[in-house]
């Protein structure tokens, strides 16, 4: 970031009067901010262990990855020191099963072992580094069968997880035969690890009658709930499960937290012990999902000014051995496909491939970046086959009035953001300056070449599974006044408890210090479901907001009633409530209220409006409203190593009308770094015989702060609020801005294409210094054909 330009400070200042308001749309501070930086911040870890506490690891065949179990001799496992109990599946009371949906995940393999590092056991010992040591003395015989492990082996032997789907526009073969003009082009995508700093880690704490207590890093605590009863062989209410924060989660504690929380609360069960599960981070990075590795094929008909006439696009999709989300993960990347531009006639199919690895999974985006990167891959084809400049081409095909339906059928009614957003970020960017300065400089460049792309975000709010779109939470009003509030979504580090705490002291009119913010917990707000789909605030932050309304709306009758005013005459702000003439706190109101028997506590309940896809016919409506954004990044190759840096990153996002303008610019930043990382840096490599070996920082590399561009520029687009219905016309922020980075894979594209003009260069996701050197190389071998065929002619 410029030294010059603070982000938070531009956006508060462009609030107007009317938008001033006591709570919201101010720039607090992360409630846990203090703690975190000071180490005072409390995770699952951190937790003070009970008297008696075990600790578990699993255990798993290193040399396998796909093979049937022959034997599975634990004997020496059994005998190391500090082993209490050695578990297997026959010791599982329910059900060997920790999937979210087909009951496709053993928790403990029992016949065949189906990836590298799939769990066959679980040691429980008195350390957990007895435990650790345990693990490695298992001897397994195993007959080793054939693993299915990449895109194409998938696609040669017929596997998928489930069936093929897609989504049909018109008729793509009629647009594609009257096209002036066809291309055909594919794309591989990688995947990416998660890298959350707190790892997968449970604590589960026997109670009587069989009752199971787990701290757990979860998104998603009802699904843990639900997955451990089963597993234990108890009713749902037996399992109480609590997360006060997690250490990030990306989507990667939204279903495979489920595996570990279980494997803990079977070790509880089994020894009547509080036990503690917790992966070690190369263990955590072997044994748990990614996300999900695309290969992107097309065809693409379009006129000789590059308005596009119809596509034909096929995704397919590695993912794993098991379902797992892989249904929503690849229908997502299919609504986004789109990107932000109209196709008047489209085929969108996917296939959900089958291979022998650990099963992929939500992350960040949830297949929503893997689909636009495609769509952005073809408007660059697009641009560099006519010889334009890309921006132009994407213009040309946005959404607008009269060209305005998606693939799958729902209308985008606020297209006019995504113009606006586009046209301030050409101008504020020096877009069209800056091309002709890196023009003149790659003319004179022969081995460094610098690249520059503006691309859109348009991401669609809500789940596309119906039912999850619904929201709890529960307020309690005490007679001092103090507040506390829970509510169905967790806490990992985006702010969700800050935006949703202000959400709830807008309503009464109070300082944050009155509002108790208190950990997600299934025994207080029952069948939540996962923070994740960027709808977090818009789900539990609208339940909270009820639930204080209710609350609000009995005190006013109340003090109506006893004062003899009217109720428009109550007005809660600044810690207090003005009742006609006379001013009384918050608590003396509260405690006049108890001893007349009014109820101070609520629950509140939302559910989404306006959603109504239907996955079977294709048709309906699956989003609430689309957030939009811009970025323009600049880059730097070598040409002679393959080594890139972002020189330049300007951002413009639509919030619509922010809650915290602080914690919204931080996702903002955070998103688009995390992106950046997907596309350039975070390699996964596998072996043949289908290991990872990716799986620690030494071979894998996230972004450092020495990635992050120095010239960082970020500002909020100056919204008049969301045109659809959400709490404080807000929009959500934790997804799109991953996709902000899909302009620096565009631009390492146009660094690349000036060295053979008209040719695509043949990059691969994540751009890796040897993905750049491999398409290098193959832009020299054109453009030195091309020099030897003009050479022909000449002679």
């Amino acid at each position: 970031m410029r030294p010059d330009r603070d982000p938070v400070a531009a956006a508060a200042a462009t609030l107007s009067d009317a938008d001033r308001y006591g709570a919201v749309r101010r720039p607090s501070p992360h409630d846990s901010a203090v703690k975190h930086v000071t180490g005072a911040a409390t995770y699952v870890d951190d937790i003070r262990e009970p008297v008696g506490t075990l600790h578990c690891v699993p255990g798993w065949d290193r040399d396998t990855v796909r093979g049937r179990i022959v034997s599975l001799d634990l004997d020496a496992v059994r005998q190391s020191p500090g082993v209490v109990a050695v578990l297997t599946s026959a010791e599982i009371r329910g059900a060997n099963d920790v999937a979210p949906a087909l009951a496709d995940e053993p928790m403990l393999a029992e016949e065949e072992i189906l990836y590298w590092g799939q769990p066959l056991f679980l040691v429980v010992a008195t350390t957990r580094d007895a435990a650790r040591r345990a693990a490695r003395k298992a001897r397994i015989e195993v007959d080793p069968l054939p693993p299915v492990l990449t895109i194409e082996d998938a696609r040669q032997a017929d596997t998928t997880v489930l069936p093929d789907y897609q989504f049909r526009k018109g008729s793509p073969e009629t647009g594609l035969a009257q096209a002036e003009h066809r291309l055909e082009g594919a794309l591989d995508i990688g995947g990416q690890e998660h890298f959350y700093l707190e790892g997968q880690v449970s604590l589960a704490v026997p109670g009587e009658d069989g009752d199971i207590f787990v701290h757990t890093s979860s998104q998603h605590p009802s699904e843990t709930q639900h997955i451990v009863a089963r597993v234990l062989g108890v009713p749902d209410a037996a399992v109480t499960v609590e997360v006060r924060r997690m250490g990030g989660g990306f989507g990667g504690k939204e279903s495979q937290a489920n595996h570990w929380a279980a494997l803990a609360a079977f070790a509880a069960q089994a020894t009547g012990h509080p036990c503690k599960l917790r992966l070690d981070r190369d263990d955590d990075m072997i044994m748990t999902g990614k996300r999900h590795e695309f290969r992107a094929e097309w065809t693409l008909g379009h006129d000789g000014e590059g308005r596009i006439r119809a596509v034909d696009l096929n995704f397919y999709a590695r993912c794993g051995y098991s379902a797992d989300l892989s249904l929503g993960v690849v229908d997502r990347a299919m609504f986004h496909s789109d990107s932000s531009y109209f196709y008047p006639d489209a085929m969108i199919h996917s296939r959900r491939l089958k291979t022998h690895t650990c099963s992929n999974t939500a992350f960040r985006g949830f297949g929503g970046p893997q689909g636009m990167l495609a769509a952005e891959r073809m408007l660059d084809t697009l641009a560099i086959r006519l010889g334009k400049d890309p921006l132009d081409i994407r213009k040309a095909n946005f959404y607008a009035e009269g060209r305005d339906v998606t693939p799958y059928g729902m209308r985008v009614e606020e297209h006019g953001t995504l113009h606006a957003i586009v046209d301030e970020l050409e101008r504020t960017s020096d877009y069209r300056a800056r091309r002709d300065e890196i023009r003149a400089f790659n003319a004179q460049s022969p081995i460094l070449k610098k690249g520059l792309a503006l691309t859109p975000v348009k991401f669609g709010i809500s789940f596309t599974l119906k039912h999850l779109n619904q929201a709890g939470a529960l307020v309690h009003v005490y007679t001092d006044g103090s507040i506390h509030l829970n509510h169905g979504g967790t806490e990992m580090g985006q702010g969700l408890f800050q935006k949703v705490a202000q959400i709830v002291a807008e309503v009464f009119g109070v300082t944050l210090d009155r509002v108790k913010i208190t950990a997600t917990h299934t025994g207080k707000v029952p069948n939540t479901g996962p923070t994740a789909a960027s709808s977090g605030t818009d789900l539990n932050g609208m339940a909270a907001q009820i639930a204080a309304e209710t609350i609000k709306a009995r005190l006013v009758a109340f003090a109506a009633e006893s004062h003899d005013v009217a109720e428009d005459d109550i007005h809660f702000r600044d810690n207090r409530v003005f009742i006609g003439e006379t001013e009384i706190t918050l608590g003396a109101l509260a405690k006049a209220a108890h001893l007349a028997r009014i109820q101070l506590s609520a629950t509140g309940f939302y559910a989404t409006p306006t959603i109504t896809w239907d996955r079977a016919s294709a048709s309906g409506r699956p989003f609430h409203y689309f957030a939009y954004g811009a970025a323009c990044s600049e880059v730097i190759v070598d040409t002679m190593t393959g080594e890139m840096r972002v020189t330049r990153v300007d951002i413009l996002h639509d919030v619509g009308k922010s809650l915290n303008p602080a914690i919204d610019i931080g996702q903002i930043e955070g998103g688009f770094v995390q992106g950046m990382g997907w596309l350039t840096t975070e390699e996964l490599v596998w072996d043949e015989s289908g290991r990872l070996r990716t799986h620690a920082p030494s071979t894998y590399k996230i972004p450092t702060a020495s990635d992050v561009p120095e010239d960082f520029r970020v500002a909020l687009h100056a919204s008049p609020g969301n045109p659809s219905p959400t709490v404080y016309r807000s929009k959500a922020v934790g997804e799109p801005p991953v996709m902000l980075a899909i302009s620096v894979f565009s631009a390492i594209t146009d660094a690349l294409a000036g060295l053979a003009p008209g040719h695509v260069p043949p990059l691969r996701a994540p751009a890796t210094p040897e993905a750049i050197l491999s398409a290098v190389g193959e832009m020299k071998q054109v453009t030195a054909s091309r020099k030897a065929r003009a050479g022909e002619g000449d002679g």
